[in-house]
């Protein structure tokens, strides 16, 4: 399909005279992803314009302000650990974002019923691999490498609503920090890190509980205790270090199958709490099915764009993606710690143009997956979609047919949008949204 973010010297027309939208594609038995094959399967749900987000990998663009934060935090850790007078930390920033099922669910413990493994959430390339839809689905292989100390940066994959603040793609920091017993408690040899009926020789006989919200059952409360103190307090610093010495926070409690106990850590910005990241202590089985089987160890998870949004206050997360120099300069040769407010070159106006149709027999408004629609609106409106959500929804009291209408939102970040441009891409819209799902246009 082609992408309809369009610069000055094209038309949206002239590219929607080549376009083809045909289901034909369902059937294809092949998948092509930068020039690798994968077979296609009945989970296959990723979609050409997703495809084209892979490789941009912005938070290593210089000037972008992902790349900005993302040294911030590298920095950060770069200088608050060190071994020998070298960074203890390693920097994982490019690692492929074609995961398998099991990197991504099984290494991290999610339950196969988990909502987060749903074809409604998750990019599938087929039924055994995907879009990472977190760093964290590198952390195994990591450990298994026999790394203690590490962060992985890249860019995850999570289909979502369309609004100021989601998009298909944004970028994670996560890191991992594990210690041995003698670099936990050195100097105090009675102090452990596993309960006596631990069998640190035969870890994988040990069934592991978290039914205490305090710890899990293999970890000692001491150590579980220090592990929290300490990332609590790192996490904390770090978070100064970002939005100042004076800025509020609370740490509110939280579950991930990953670890136990959990948190989340919110700041108080814009006159409201906002959460800006999660975190705990990783579950034992994970650090022993991946190779440790001495150690304990604390995760953690930010979310590059959220941060950047509200330090250097940018309204769109689209504009993450923009290469407009009144977007980049902005960011130019700053100092990494300099404070910088965002100021919008232009603004240009919405289009707004609702979409009502009638759903087939076998769908109902509880049953038809929004964020199929969603993907199908992005993949042919490309980057000029601005906003789609659901505006209404009705149950005929006679035919009991069930229809839905949707506001779609156009706005383009580089320039003015005709009304009839936009007529045009509705169009094309609203013909795949007949073929694709089978509805009737209202």
């Amino acid at each position: 399909m082609t992408k309809l973010f369009i610069k000055t010297n094209r038309t949206l027309s002239a590219v929607l005279s080549k376009y083809k939208y045909s289901t034909a594609a369902k059937s294809i038995a092949l998948v092509d992803i930068k020039g690798k094959e994968f077979v296609s399967d009945d989970y296959t749900n990723i979609t050409p314009k997703i495809i084209s987000y892979l490789g941009k990998n912005l938070h290593m663009q210089k000037n972008n302000p992902l790349s900005i934060v993302r040294q911030r935090i590298v920095n950060y850790f770069y200088s608050s650990f060190t071994q020998r007078g070298a960074p203890a930390f390693s920097i994982y920033d490019n690692l492929s974002p074609i995961v398998t099922t099991k990197q991504n669910f099984d290494d991290l413990l999610i339950p196969s019923n988990h909502p987060s493994r749903a074809k409604s959430d998750c990019y599938y390339i087929n039924r055994g691999n995907l879009l990472r839809a977190h760093m964290t689905a590198h952390q195994s292989e990591l450990l298994r490498s026999g790394l203690d100390n590490f962060l992985m940066i890249g860019d995850v994959y999570r289909r979502d609503e369309i609004d100021s603040t989601h998009f298909p793609v944004f970028h994670q920091v996560d890191g991992v920090r594990s210690q041995r017993k003698e670099e936990l408690f050195p100097g105090q040899p009675d102090l452990e890190i596993f309960e006596p009926n631990y069998d640190k020789k035969n870890p994988h006989t040990f069934v592991n509980s978290i039914k205490d919200p305090m710890k899990q059952s293999c970890h000692t409360l001491e150590a579980t205790k220090l592990m929290e103190t300490q990332l609590k307090t790192h996490l904390i610093s770090l978070t100064q270090v970002l939005f100042g010495e004076s800025i509020k926070y609370r740490w509110v409690e939280e579950y991930f199958p990953f670890t136990h106990p959990s948190w989340e850590l919110e700041i108080f910005y814009d006159n409201k709490w906002m959460e800006i990241l999660g975190c705990g202590i990783v579950r034992n089985e994970i650090l022993v099915n991946a190779g440790p089987t001495n150690s304990i160890a604390y995760a953690f998870g930010l979310g590059l764009e959220r941060l950047a949004m509200a330090l250097y206050k940018i309204p769109d997360i689209r504009l993450m993606w923009s290469t407009d120099s009144g977007f980049l300069t902005q960011f130019q040769n700053i100092d990494l710690n300099e404070s910088v407010t965002y100021k919008p070159v232009s603004s240009y106006p919405q289009c707004i143009n609702d979409m009502s149709f009638w759903l087939p027999e076998n769908l109902t408004i509880d049953t038809f997956v929004s964020n199929d629609f969603y993907d199908l609106v992005r993949d042919i409106g490309g980057d000029i979609i601005e906003q789609v959500r659901l505006k209404d929804k009705f149950v005929h009291p006679k035919t009991k047919k069930h229809s839905l209408c949707y506001s779609i939102v156009y706005r383009h970040l580089e320039r003015t949008l005709t009304q009839a441009e936009v007529n045009e891409v509705h169009k094309v819209i609203e013909k795949a949204v007949v073929d694709t799902f089978g509805v009737a246009m209202r």
